[in-house]
């Protein structure tokens, strides 16, 4: 279980469309199927930092770092030596449970994997009639699939590289994805990743 955060945001943004969580299963899928041509892209984005800021097309205010060009040049290296894994099919009940996490947390600006009621996300897909053998993902900020599954690649400030690690788990081939809008941060997306569709146990493969 993993949180990216970004800088906080003031307004209230409207309702994110369903797209952008195809966009977000698509972009992942590119990422795990084709990584090097992934570390490509984010050498075209290594270009856009001056310092510990990067300024790209989208965000010409600026977007500050914790690494700096330190974690896109550690991901390139990951993503030069990573083999390709399989695609992430989508899965409505882990969606499900990710929209309960947007639900309860956008409204009040609350931030991390556990609910208010101390529910966390084995919990919610549980809840959903689905199992306990899920990962889930939050990131809160980025307002698309290219900046949701960048931030999670990269890791920026996150020691154990752990939303990386997700992304890039073999076993995992299921993900339901849901974004909605966040007091504080504007945009947030939570993804539950799992080896079946409802989480339930599974062998590896």
């Amino acid at each position: 279980m993993f949180i990216a955060l970004a800088a906080p945001l003031i307004a209230l943004a409207s309702l994110p469309h369903p797209a952008l969580e195809r966009d977000i299963v698509a972009e992942l899928n590119f990422a795990r199927q084709q990584p090097r041509a992934y570390a490509e892209r984010l050498r075209a984005y290594r270009g856009y930092f001056r310092g510990k800021i990067v300024h790209y097309p989208g965000r010409p205010e600026g977007l500050r770092t914790q690494e700096g060009t330190r974690a896109v040049d550690e991901a390139i290296a990951f993503l030069e030596k990573q083999v390709p894994v399989g695609a992430l099919s989508p899965a409505p009940l882990l969606a499900r449970a990710a929209d309960d996490h947007v639900v309860e947390q956008g409204p009040r600006g609350a931030t991390g994997h556990i609910a208010s009621d101390g529910s966390n996300p084995r919990d919610r897909v549980r809840r959903r009639g689905g199992g306990i053998y899920v990962a889930e993902t939050i990131t809160y900020g980025p307002p698309s699939a290219v900046e949701v599954v960048r931030q999670l690649i990269i890791d920026d400030g996150v020691p154990t590289r752990g939303h990386r690690r997700t992304v890039y788990a073999d076993e995992m081939r299921f993900v339901g994805v849901k974004c909605g809008p966040h007091k504080v941060y504007r945009t947030m997306c939570v993804a539950e990743f799992a080896r079946t569709a409802t989480g339930h146990y599974s062998p590896a493969r």
